[in-house]
């Protein structure tokens, strides 16, 4: 597995919903993909895999998302 590197991901609350998240990322095009990816085990939420798109995502949180070009990284920040 290829790892890309991290990004962080500056949000103005205390916590961001998981599939918005991936999507203001810039990791899925729309709500429909980043549902299917979560459903796939690819994504997961301080080191355990999340299948709840709706999961509430805490400033501090570092997310994994395996994608077919490697592994990203999303670190939330404020």
């Amino acid at each position: 597995m290829v790892h890309t590197g991290g990004v962080e991901i500056n949000i103005g609350a205390d916590v961001i919903r998981l599939g918005q998240l991936l999507k203001y990322a810039n990791l899925v095009s729309d709500g429909a993909a980043a549902k299917a990816l979560i459903a796939d085990g690819a994504v997961q939420v301080d080191g355990a895999v999340e299948t709840r798109r709706g999961r509430q995502v805490a400033v501090g949180a570092v997310v994994e998302v395996d994608l077919p070009d490697g592994l990203h990284e999303v670190r939330v920040t404020r």
